[in-house]
């Protein structure tokens, strides 16, 4: 099983466009437990200095999403976010390095609950907190080759 859920996280990591085109790099996964790093660049600010509040949530939805993957991979299925809430708690500058930590806590057969936190790597600071609703399907129903 272990091996199915690391070919998944590999294709996952290859077929992720909005991932990849944001600068997502996965550090570490386990089950029900991740970590992602971002840098904040030119093209995600929505002002001169701050990103924009929709490459946050974007981030936090990976974080959260890949985290209940992590655990639905174990019965063969992927996921697809249900609904999620977001609290921004500080701004993200140009040059900041993101730090992601995904974690479940709680896995149905169908349903899954994921908490994300997304703190600034120099200072430890929290910079978004969130909590998800996470939908596990079968895999083959995406098209995706494992």
């Amino acid at each position: 099983m272990e091996g199915f859920i690391d070919n998944l996280i590999a294709v996952y990591q290859k077929t992720n466009q909005f991932g990849r085109e944001n600068g997502m790099e996965l550090l570490s996964y386990e089950a029900g437990k991740i970590k992602y790093k971002l840098v904040v660049q030119q093209k995600h600010l929505a002002t001169p200095t701050t990103s924009h509040g929709g490459l946050i949530a974007g981030y936090m939805d990976g974080i959260m999403g890949v985290a209940a993957l992590t655990e639905s991979a174990k019965n063969l299925n992927l996921v697809s976010t249900v609904e999620f809430k977001i609290n921004y708690l500080k701004p993200a500058f140009l040059g900041d390095v993101l730090i992601g930590n995904g974690k479940v806590i709680s896995a149905g057969k169908r349903i899954i609950i994921a908490q994300g936190e997304i703190i600034l790597e120099k200072t430890g600071e929290l910079i978004a907190v969130a909590t998800g609703t996470f939908n596990a399907y079968p895999y083959q129903k995406s098209g995706m080759v494992v």
